[in-house]
């Protein structure tokens, strides 16, 4: 069995060509906003305190700095890849031009872990968030209503009823999806502004001694979760094959949404754990929030809670983006079923993939306490980001003369940083989360060698040229 078979770059680049292709709307305007609405959301509204309070206490900077250098050096590998493979799959697709069909499964199976825990962890986060909102007008919601079977209640439905609204947006067109999307984070990065000119001036320096109360493996560690926050700019290489200059807009968009994401992670990160004590954000799941309520800006406490909403709908709509578009890509070329490959020739949107993603992340999130969907995201992520700096590593090796427009630079040393950076998070991650992914991975392959293996579109291809 010949596994490590690669797709030429030229015939993947050809079939986007083909009748039934994706409508090619983007330019780096909408890839940035992409990328930050991916990006800006649940990392910078709720894991903050969750980092500051148990990992990393005021150093929350320095854990932020971490995983931006980690994810920094993958962006640049990202954006080698987007630039020469401007083709919907993201890193399941570089994979497979430079180290294989095996491999490309490898992160496929990955990058469907990573967008549909993701879309269950955040649509979770979103209807505590909307609680909150209605039960400060009155309006107080069934218990039933708002938790899974495991805690007691009958189904999360505020969860499920957001992904049913992001997934018709989805289906009618990405033109739509990318104009709610600009709408919404526009209003997130305005809160988070407000948040930064608000606290500002009431930082109180004694709040950051002991600057690094865990010791630096906290703050590596605190480095590991927040990791989180970062997820996203990735999706914006998935929408490659929608944008209408891959070339030049591709690598723009990934770096500028990761260079803006961070500026702002810092200033808050800094501007937060001066403001209160690090430990008193153990008490509590909303950290901005609460810090303006500790200096006496309830309305702005009330203006960062509609952010958050913001924040969180549009990571949904980037995250379901991201998802549709990967499983559209393992379709087309036949490692799953070509019914998910369909693009619909009104919408131009690949609707089945699309339907079939929101009825799975309804589940997950209707059903699932949150802990335990959103424990596998970071792992998932943090191994296709390792395999993708490998990949350029290799292809750079294989086809040093294929005309590049985006360079990675420093190599090997960026694609290097890259793997470490990962590998390092990755080992600081719970032991058992690194149980459940290896036993995500035994699936994954079970589900490649019973179907995916055959029904390959090369080995297709080398059945009837024998044939």
């Amino acid at each position: 069995m010949n596994i490590f078979r690669t797709k030429p770059i030229d015939s993947l680049i050809e079939e986007t060509k083909n009748d039934g292709g994706l409508n090619k709307v983007l330019g780096t305007f909408g890839l940035t906003m992409l990328g930050i609405g991916a990006i800006v959301g649940t990392g910078i509204f709720v894991l903050t305190g969750v980092a500051a309070a148990n990992y990393s206490g005021p150093a929350l900077v320095i854990s932020f700095i971490i995983a931006g250098i980690a994810c920094a050096c993958s962006a640049l590998c990202y954006s080698e890849f987007a630039a020469m493979v401007p083709v919907a799959g993201s890193a399941y697709t570089y994979g497979y031009t430079a180290l294989g069909e095996f491999w490309a499964w490898i992160i496929g199976w990955d990058l469907v872990l990573e967008y549909a825990f993701a879309i269950g962890t955040v649509s979770i986060g979103w209807s505590g968030y909307m609680d909150n909102i209605l039960s400060s007008f009155g309006i107080n919601l069934p218990h039933s209503i708002l938790t899974t079977p495991f805690e007691g209640g009958i189904i999360n439905l505020p969860a499920v009823c957001i992904i049913a609204v992001i997934t018709f947006i989805h289906v009618i067109g990405v033109k739509q999806s990318t104009t709610v999307n600009n709408i919404i984070v526009v209003i997130k990065l305005a809160v988070v502004v407000m948040f930064i000119a608000l606290g500002v001036n009431h930082v109180n320096t004694a709040n950051w001694h002991p600057f690094m109360p865990y010791g630096f493996g906290g703050v590596v560690q605190g480095a590991s979760v927040i990791f989180f926050a970062y997820i996203g700019f990735d999706a914006v290489s998935t929408a490659a094959e929608e944008v209408k200059d891959p070339q030049k807009d591709l690598p723009r968009g990934i770096i500028l949404s990761l260079i803006v994401c961070t500026v702002l992670y810092i200033a808050v990160s800094a501007i937060l754990t001066g403001m209160v004590p690090y430990l008193k954000f153990k008490t509590t799941a909303a950290p901005v929030a609460f810090a303006l309520q500790s200096v006496g800006y309830h309305w702005g406490a009330a203006l960062v809670s509609v952010g958050a909403i913001c924040g969180l709908t549009s990571v949904l709509i980037v995250m379901m983006f991201g998802q549709t578009r990967v499983l559209f890509a393992m379709s087309r070329d036949g490692l799953l079923p070509k019914m998910f490959g369909h693009v619909n020739r009104r919408t131009k949107t690949p609707v089945r993939s699309t339907l079939l993603v929101g009825v799975v992340t309804s589940v997950v999130a209707g059903f699932l306490p949150i802990n335990i969907v959103s424990e596998l995201t970071n792992i998932g992520t943090l191994c296709a980001f390792m395999i993708v700096a490998a990949a350029v590593l290799v292809l750079r090796k294989k086809d040093p003369e294929r005309k590049r427009a985006f360079k990675c630079p420093w190599v090997p040393t960026i694609p290097i940083l890259a793997i470490v950076f990962c590998a390092a998070l990755i080992y600081k991650l719970p032991y058992v989360t690194q149980i459940r992914f290896v036993i995500w991975l035994i699936l994954g392959l079970i589900i490649y060698f019973g179907y995916g293996y055959k029904h390959s579109v090369i080995t297709n291809d080398v059945d009837n040229k024998s044939a």
